[in-house]
């Protein structure tokens, strides 16, 4: 049993002695706390704050052993009520955050100003309005709405979770003074795309930090609006690491990949350092461009950064990268390197399998994958969907479709839809394909119904081919490619008849084929960018919405 002190002279305050500095690992940590017990020392209330900060907040990945710790403290001071709370709140679990507030409720110890913040923090990371807004009512109860910190954490929780009006109400005449106040509330309308109102308060400001910059230029790079972005980017007076992470994933969002590489070139030349966020979003604009040789160059220009340091994460995205860029041996050994795996490494090496022709290879990794005890999401049996298709096991991608619905309860999506038709197109099953697009529970978009009449193109069937193509032209009538593909059908079996009436529907609607495109091709690729696209995410370590 930990005992200590009862009475408290600060709940906040904290100065690291030296004892603590040199501890900086779990190990360390550990005999540290082993020194503490056999001197006896683990009755002083000094000695326990630093073990409980350093656990909690100083040493990365100790907060389970924090909470070890503070289970056998029988009478935790308001420091280390604090400092738990707050811990929980920036960990992976800030769920323990509100746990640990209920219960310190419950042990009847008053919370302070500082108490109100870190809960609020949990709240907004959770996405949790009804509980903020009970903690809410308890500030309000302490009287602590008035109080400079609290409040900017209330406007900040407020407006994140959409409560614009609330936030705004909070931003009284007193908050006008505080920049961190017009940066909170400047935020939550730039996270909801309200960027007018957010650019009226950013211009209002009095004075601007870097953080309302950064809020400003991600808003806009979310919405697209890299123009615009990149006019304030121009402006920023002191840019960081966060600042161009904005610009480059901005680019990549919108698809501007080489702008997005030539971001990071500007950002290299100016001396700043890259970091994880900006390896992610660089080898996301090499994967689309599938150009290997940049990807390549722009992970080793990483030099900073060692290969068994990376995340999960950033790993995920070279697999992504290398895959995406013809080069699947490297993705395999990425994927076969990695010490810790989660569901997203697996699917993306599914996928890349899949679609370079190693089908069966990835099959196989679905079955490991389950039987490791992953679950498999959407994507994953996208992934082995698309894998089935390649390698004509039509029974096969029967079985994952009705295992995707009937055991783990994944209702099929568009993509799932587009796999299946594929599959069966391919096998030559048309009837079944059609049979199959009449039972889907929404209706099949353009994509599958170009996918269903290439395959009828293939197999030389004209008169499915008319069907899949009356209801492509109902969904779109001005792609030249929907009708060539019905044309190349009535030609490929010599019904010149045909070929003259759809090309003749072609002028009639003013439309014009493009020179030099292969749809059968074109074809292919638009389907498995419809199965496998995915908008990277916009990143951003601060400021980021």
């Amino acid at each position: 049993m930990i005992r200590k002190k009862k009475n408290d002279r600060s709940s906040n305050r904290h100065q690291q002695s030296s004892l603590w500095t040199r501890c900086t690992s779990l190990r360390a940590l550990r005999q540290v706390h082993a020194f503490i017990v056999v001197n006896g020392f683990n009755s002083r209330l000094s000695y326990l704050r630093e073990l409980i900060f350093a656990s909690a907040m100083t040493i990365s990945g100790t907060i389970d052993y924090a909470h070890e710790l503070f289970d056998h403290i029988t009478e935790p001071d308001l420091f280390i009520w604090n400092t738990m709370i707050r811990g929980s709140a920036q960990s992976s679990t800030p769920l323990n955050a509100i746990s640990l507030y209920s219960q310190m409720e419950r042990t009847f110890v008053k919370p302070d100003n500082f108490t109100f913040p870190f809960v609020l923090k949990a709240c907004t990371r959770l996405s949790w309005p009804n509980m903020g807004n009970q903690v809410h009512g308890r500030v309000v109860k302490f009287g602590f709405e008035s109080n400079m910190f609290v409040r900017n954490t209330l406007i900040h929780f407020h407006a994140n979770c959409g409560m614009l009006s609330v936030a705004r109400d909070l931003f009284d005449d007193s908050a006008k003074r505080d920049i961190v106040a017009w940066s909170a509330l400047t935020a939550g309308y730039a996270r909801r795309g309200q960027l007018s109102i957010a650019r009226c308060l950013f211009d209002e400001m009095p004075a601007k930090d870097l953080v309302s910059w950064n809020v400003m230029i991600t808003g806009y790079a979310k919405l697209g609006q890299m123009d615009s972005a990149r006019e304030l980017f121009d402006e920023v007076p002191k840019r960081d690491v966060v600042t161009w992470n904005t610009m480059i994933a901005g680019y990549v969002l919108s698809g501007s990949h080489k702008q997005a590489l030539e971001m990071f070139d500007e950002m290299r030349c100016a001396g700043f350092i890259s970091d994880e966020v900006t390896m992610l979003s660089l080898l996301s604009a090499c994967a689309e461009l599938g150009d290997l040789d940049i990807g390549q160059r722009i992970y080793s220009s990483f030099s900073n950064i060692n290969m068994m340091d990376l995340s999960i994460v950033i790993k995920n995205a070279l697999i992504d990268m290398y895959a995406k860029c013809g080069s699947i041996d490297r993705a395999r050994e990425v994927f076969n390197n990695m010490r810790e795996k989660d569901i997203s490494t697996w699917n993306t090496i599914m996928g890349g399998l899949a679609l370079h022709g190693h089908a069966e290879e990835s099959i196989y990794l679905f079955t490991v994958m389950r039987r490791l005890k992953f679950q498999p999401n959407e994507i994953s049996f996208v992934a082995v969907l698309v894998a089935c298709s390649h390698a004509g096991q039509v029974e096969e991608g029967r079985k994952y479709f009705n295992l995707m619905k009937n055991e783990y309860k994944i209702k099929p999506n568009m993509r799932h839809y587009g796999c299946m038709v594929d599959m069966l197109g391919r096998a030559g099953l048309l009837n079944d394909a059609f049979e199959f697009l009449e039972t889907m529970e929404i209706e099949a978009n353009a994509v599958i119904w170009r996918t269903l009449l290439g395959s009828c193109r293939v197999h030389g069937n004209v008169d499915l081919a008319r069907r899949a193509n009356e209801e492509l032209l109902k969904l779109r009538n001005d792609q030249s490619g929907d009708y060539v593909l019905l044309s190349n059908v009535y030609a490929s079996i010599g019904e010149w008849d045909g070929v003259e009436k759809v090309r003749k529907l072609m002028d009639d609607s003013g439309v014009r084929k493009e020179p030099g495109c292969s749809f059968v091709e074109a074809d292919e690729k638009e389907l498995m960018h419809f199965l496998f696209d995915s908008k990277p995410m916009l990143i951003t370590k601060h400021g980021g919405l």
